[in-house]
């Protein structure tokens, strides 16, 4: 596993923690929701329905009592997306979602986590720091309770901590059960939420990465300065956190001097401020999911033919031969644990703001650092279609 920079772990036999989890100040179990606010939520469950092959499992709108909002759940294995608009606002809540449309376009609101205690959670985050937005409380229904509070993070996006270890409904209370809009593929596209990234101001890198340290105990995983993540005319920052177990993980990007406009610094002036850049995929068949998801319509990024024409020789061995890779544009990386495979889709709104990545991990725990020149170089160049370089 590539170095990571937890400490957490001691040995089994010294009486003391001997897991990552059990000794963690902030425990999590995975990512519970990616939360996006849309203008149209029916036709965004259409879209990535259709184009994604996700399925709707749960509803909730003016049918089930919610007279100010709709909202879509649809799942892919462990993956889980809820997709929000505003049928008329009177809350605070559908106030927000109205008005980051308007200012942002359909974007993430909330990276929800799931915790085995909300109530702990949010105490020690706002303990160490955090904004709360909303302390615990509990919701029910015939099917159990969950417990829910919320903390900000960068820009306007939240972490809402679940509980839902007393509840077994299709979400959350006030959500009913929903029949799948179309049915989808055999195969999974995806199966689980690998990592989401997120875009914040120069210079506000490393405060946000202090802000994961020590309001939820994250551990800094990796790191991409200078030369990494640069091309001829722009680039940028990152750094990785993640939870001790590694299911939560957050990259953070900043803008850095260079030439010309960066990715980061188009997506931060088109989406009005620091936000979620792209939501990274996990997926057991890289090949399977970019064929199904192109021939229902997804872009994805190009990558030209001379990129592959040496591959073999860094990159090594993989599981896909090297011309199905050149066919279906897929990059590869290598490091001291194994390599990756992955491809990231053009922005999937008008704005060109959000977008996602299909990753496939045979050992390797990185992101792609093999990549970022060839990756940024194809940004660049839909960004200067944009007339955005």
């Amino acid at each position: 596993m590539a170095a990571t920079a937890n400490t957490q772990h001691t040995s089994a036999t010294s009486g003391t923690p001997h897991t990552a989890r059990e000794a963690d100040p902030f425990p999590v179990k995975g990512m519970d929701a990616v939360v996006f606010a849309v203008g149209n939520a029916k036709q965004a469950a259409h879209y990535y329905s259709t184009a994604f092959g996700m399925k709707l499992v749960a509803y909730s709108g003016p049918e089930t009592g919610s007279r100010e909002t709709a909202s879509y759940v649809l799942t892919n294995g462990g993956a889980r997306f809820v997709l929000t608009s505003v049928i008329k606002a009177s809350t605070d809540w559908g106030h927000f979602i109205e008005g980051h449309v308007a200012e942002h376009g359909d974007g993430v609101v909330d990276l929800a986590i799931e915790v085995p205690d909300a109530r702990a959670a949010y105490a020690y985050a706002v303990e160490h720091g955090a904004r709360g937005l909303t302390e615990p409380y509990e919701v029910k229904d015939e099917n159990g309770t969950v417990v829910l509070a919320a903390i900000a993070t960068y820009g306007k996006t939240r972490h809402t901590l679940v509980d839902r270890s007393g509840y077994d409904g299709p979400y959350l209370p006030g959500f009913k059960a929903a029949s799948p809009i179309v049915e989808p593929p055999a195969k999974r596209t995806f199966q689980a939420i690998d990592h989401c990234v997120g875009n914040v101001e120069l210079g506000k890198m490393n405060e946000w990465v202090a802000f994961y340290n020590k309001v939820m105990g994250f551990t800094n995983m990796k790191e991409f300065v200078g030369d990494d993540i640069a091309t001829e005319y722009s680039a940028l920052m990152s750094k990785v956190v993640a939870d001790g177990t590694l299911k939560v993980k957050f990259p953070i990007n900043e803008p850095a001097i260079a030439k010309k406009k960066s990715q980061i610094d188009e997506y931060l002036e088109f989406y009005g401020g620091a936000g979620v850049q792209h939501i990274a995929l996990a997926t057991n068949d890289i090949v399977e999911s970019v064929r199904t998801m192109r021939a229902a319509g997804v872009q994805f990024l190009d990558t030209p033919d001379s990129y592959y024409d040496t591959l073999g020789e860094w990159a090594g061995e993989t599981r896909v031969p090297v011309d199905t890779l050149r066919e279906l544009k897929i990059l590869v990386d290598r490091d001291e644990d194994g390599y990756l495979l992955q491809i990231f889709t053009k922005p999937v709104q008008d704005r060109p703001t959000v977008f996602f990545e299909m990753i496939e991990r045979h050992g390797s725990m990185g992101f792609g650092k093999g990549n970022f020149k060839a990756l940024f170089e194809a940004i660049e160049r839909e960004q200067e279609k944009r007339g955005n370089l």
